[in-house]
């Protein structure tokens, strides 16, 4: 039998050469279970103002809850509830620590909180989430714990810091390391917007493949978790300008629909495949998808997300030339993004704006709103938002004939757009500033914008990107 060596106090091994748990390990646990009982049975004993002898009566002795305070028994059942009912505490409580109900109670301030953050203010949101992480940490929740981390990296990527966001969902992923992917899903997700949102597009799009691979290959087939993915790697394959990837999110996505019963997920489906539908010259498909992602989103009064309705709208319609009614959009999406302080994603709709508001004559306010942009975004932060900024003005000042101005507004735009890996804007950048070296005469230096630009541009999607993720398991692909 293993044990410890009486000659040499090393731990004896098995056959196999392996050490056992020592035993002491087991009565150690145990010492500090009893340990722990008698620490609260003392503490609320005594906030009660109650002698050993009136907590014990009438179905045990002073003595034995002197010896349970001290740590030196561990109570039976019956004693725990005995005791429970005489301090006026739940019996889980006097076990554990935990107040009764705690998890239910979390559960549902973490409903209340997400409620918050959908509809209200993000800083409210991030305070309610704050509180219940305090608890869960206090009770050992992890269940909890993960899901308020969650919840506060979603109120910072609401209010434009993804570097916090990407901390508080790196968190969340490592409280659920145990857990299977389906429940890591939301962090996932989260993360990988973080790192678009800071202009780390190929990563996003990484962290997204691996995830759906692995839901994919492993039989782990949640409808849910796989929709967030999905439908979160289409805006970073259309800024990279791997349409035919954002078109199979799509398809995936849409196919994914009747098997999800959140209405908030489907909103922001319909939402977020607009825009590849809109690639793909499907407009009134797009349409439709924009008009089912409002009706939901007004029911259920997420603000963040009908705003993001309103954008793509806008877009749209600059799309198809109705420059008043995208403008009218835009500003409505402006305005809701401004209310919730949703700093990043309001960058991105006063890019679309100004693009509008250059296009319609109106290039004085366009720059002012795109200087007033550049000058709000913090260094390493939004490189897509800013090099799409610097695009724009080099579009109006080569329109007023300030070539050296635009040159350098191409310049720095490239620059900044390298950093993120969107081959489509690249692309556009080089031919942009190729054109215009090329008006000066300077045929040369125009060749080599061309070639850069050639190089992004040759088959998007494929340069950056390693395989595309398996397919699901499910009809009409089974």
């Amino acid at each position: 039998m293993a044990g410890i060596s009486r000659a040499t106090g090393e731990p004896q091994r098995t056959a196999g050469g392996e050490t056992p748990d020592p035993p002491y390990r087991e009565q150690s646990l145990e010492q500090e279970t009893a340990a722990a009982i008698g620490r609260r049975v003392k503490r609320l004993r005594k906030a009660r103002e109650l002698t050993q002898r009136q907590l014990a009566e009438p179905a045990y002795t002073a003595a034995y809850v002197s010896t349970l305070e001290a740590g030196k028994v561990r109570p039976s059942e019956a004693a725990l509830r005995h005791l429970a009912e005489r301090l006026g505490v739940g019996h889980e409580e006097l076990a554990t620590g935990r107040p009764t109900h705690i998890i239910t109670v979390l559960r549902m301030e973490l409903a209340d909180a997400q409620r918050i953050l959908a509809a209200e203010d993000a800083s409210d949101a991030r305070t309610a989430y704050e509180r219940i992480l305090g608890r869960a940490d206090e009770h050992g929740l992890t269940q909890e714990r993960a899901a308020a981390l969650v919840g506060l990296g979603e109120c910072a990527l609401e209010t434009g810091e993804p570097a916090e966001a990407l901390a508080r969902f790196e968190a969340a992923e490592h409280a659920l390391a145990d857990e299977p992917l389906p429940a890591r899903a939301r962090a996932v997700r989260g993360r990988s917007v973080a790192h678009y949102l800071a202009g780390e597009l190929r990563y996003a799009c990484y962290l997204l493949e691996s995830a759906i691979d692995e839901l994919n290959t492993s039989g782990l087939h949640d409808p849910g978790a796989l929709l967030q993915l999905y439908t979160a790697s289409i805006a970073p394959y259309m800024d990279m300008g791997a349409h035919a990837r954002a078109a199979q999110a799509t398809e995936l996505a849409l196919a994914l629909v009747s098997q999800v019963s959140d209405p908030a997920l489907v909103a922001k489906m319909h939402r977020t495949v607009a825009r590849t539908l809109l690639a793909e010259g499907k407009a009134d498909a797009a349409q439709a998808s924009l008009a089912r992602a409002t009706e939901l989103y007004q029911q259920l009064q997420i603000r963040t997300e009908l705003a993001h309705c309103h954008w793509m709208r806008g877009y749209v319609c600059a799309q198809h030339d109705d420059l008043p009614q995208a403008e009218a959009e835009l500003r409505t999406a402006r305005s809701m993004l401004v209310s919730r302080r949703a700093a990043l994603y309001v960058s991105q709709v006063e890019v679309e704006l100004a693009d509008v508001l250059r296009r319609s004559g109106k290039s004085a306010e366009a720059a002012e709103l795109l200087e007033s942009l550049l000058a709000g975004l913090k260094p390493g932060r939004g490189a897509l938002h800013a090099g799409g900024a610097r695009r724009l003005l080099g579009l109006i000042a080569e329109e007023a004939g300030d070539v050296e101005a635009a040159e350098l507004h191409y310049a720095t735009a490239l620059s900044l757009l390298e950093q993120t890996g969107a081959a489509g804007d690249l692309a556009d950048i080089c031919r942009l500033l190729g054109d215009l070296l090329r008006s000066e005469g300077r045929t040369e230096a125009a060749l080599n914008a061309y070639r850069t630009g050639l190089g992004h541009r040759a088959e998007p999607g494929t340069t950056t990107l390693g395989p595309a993720p398996a397919r699901p398991p499910f009809a009409p692909w089974a």
